[in-house]
């Protein structure tokens, strides 16, 4: 894979990644407080289960950064561009498995998301297609050090990216509702 595919994957994911928390009602995060009229879980086991959710989010960056970046592309022949596609592909899957436990867990309570659980997903998808970036990095040569500016950068570019999905949300379904009932 030469730089101009690993872009182009990047980009793709991002544009689908920072306008999913937009689109779904379903949690993407375990996140440690409930809602009102949710169900009352024991404090001790939302914290718990918060913890290993993040530990697990963690554990799949650092499964990219080595499937990926530690990946030996000898020759540059079609098998090995299947099996690194392959290992992109399983990486997204334990990802989206990872994201869809959260509803899950809820079953069937009211799935309503307030705006900072929206961003919160935000930035943990940002991390997590950041991580995935770092991969491809390392994989195509050496990793350059990054500054605050590198990543100030890179998550306004990801907001931006995230903005059809706000508009969605909060600006054009509004519009029809108020167009509809007058």
């Amino acid at each position: 894979m030469n730089q101009l595919t690993a872009n182009w994957i990047l980009i793709g994911l991002s544009l689908v990644a920072a306008n999913l928390p937009f689109l779904l009602e379903r949690p993407l995060l375990v996140l440690p407080w409930t809602k009102s009229g949710g169900k009352q879980r024991p404090a001790a086991l939302t914290w718990l289960l918060f913890l290993v959710f993040f530990a697990l989010a963690y554990g799949l960056t650092e499964a990219a950064r080595i499937l990926i970046g530690q990946a030996v592309f000898a020759g540059g022949g079609p098998l090995q561009a299947l099996l690194f596609l392959l290992r992109i592909v399983g990486l997204c899957a334990a990802a989206w498995l990872l994201m869809a436990f959260p509803g899950w867990w809820k079953g069937t309570e009211p799935a309503t998301k307030s705006f900072f659980e929206r961003l919160l997903e935000v930035l943990t998808l940002y991390a997590l297609i950041g991580a995935l970036g770092f991969a491809f990095e390392a994989y195509l040569g050496s990793v350059f050090p990054q500054g605050w500016e590198f990543y100030a950068i890179t998550l306004s570019l990801f907001l931006v990216m995230g903005y059809p999905g706000f508009v969605y949300r909060y600006m054009l379904r509004k519009h029809k509702k108020r167009k509809t009932s007058v």
